[in-house]
């Protein structure tokens, strides 16, 4: 399972680090989340540069795609040439978007009508681009998927896992990363919170 990460100039760090951190906890299962940009180096909205681990053509090959937001999203969601470099398939892929991130699947036509899910900051700009915009942390429909706030990233890694491998894969990576005293609270929110949202089948086994 290949993700790629997408990492715009003027991310959010806990958009696209704290997602592929959680991913990254299925490495034994051959899982790997790439930090994916258009340049070699992205530099985030507080000031942190970082060297991108795939290009941007790497999110047509991969097998689930993160779009993460930042403080230039609006450029990025406006730019069309760049948006032609951004080859995404629902049919194949997982993809998931966070906060402004929405705005840049809505401007790609991976929304439609669908309710999503954004920022408060974004919300508008969203609507503006025909989105209906629900107050919830996080909606799928399909191979596709949308949340809002920040640390809502740990409901799309939670979201993919359960999705490609099992919901006890699932819990265990949350289980990983939640605070010591408070595991149990943070994985059975996670876990309620994508449950809804999942095939029958794996949701019973939440």
């Amino acid at each position: 399972m290949q993700i790629a990460v997408l990492t715009f100039e003027g991310f959010n760090e806990l958009d696209s680090f704290v997602a592929a951190a959680i991913l990254n906890r299925m490495k034994s299962h051959g899982w790997a989340a790439h930090i994916t940009s258009p340049t070699e180096q992205v530099t985030s909205m507080n000031g942190v540069t970082v060297q991108r681990q795939k290009p941007l053509a790497f999110a047509a090959q991969a097998d689930a795609i993160l779009i993460g937001s930042g403080i230039r999203t609006r450029e990025i969601a406006a730019d069309s040439g760049l948006l032609a470099r951004i080859r995404l398939d629902p049919a194949r892929q997982l993809i998931a978007a966070q906060c402004s991130g929405t705005l840049v699947l809505a401007k790609l036509g991976l929304i439609g009508d669908l309710p999503a899910c954004t920022d408060l900051t974004t919300k508008p700009w969203v609507i503006e681009a025909g989105v209906k915009v629900i107050d919830a942390p996080f909606v799928a429909h399909g191979n596709v998927a949308t949340a809002g706030g920040c640390l809502a990233s740990q409901y799309l890694a939670t979201w993919m896992i359960a999705r490609r491998a099992s919901m006890p894969d699932a819990r265990e990576a949350m289980h990983y990363v939640a605070p010591v005293g408070e595991k149990a609270l943070y994985v059975d929110r996670a876990i309620s919170v994508v449950a809804p949202f999942m095939p029958p089948k794996a949701a019973a086994a939440a």
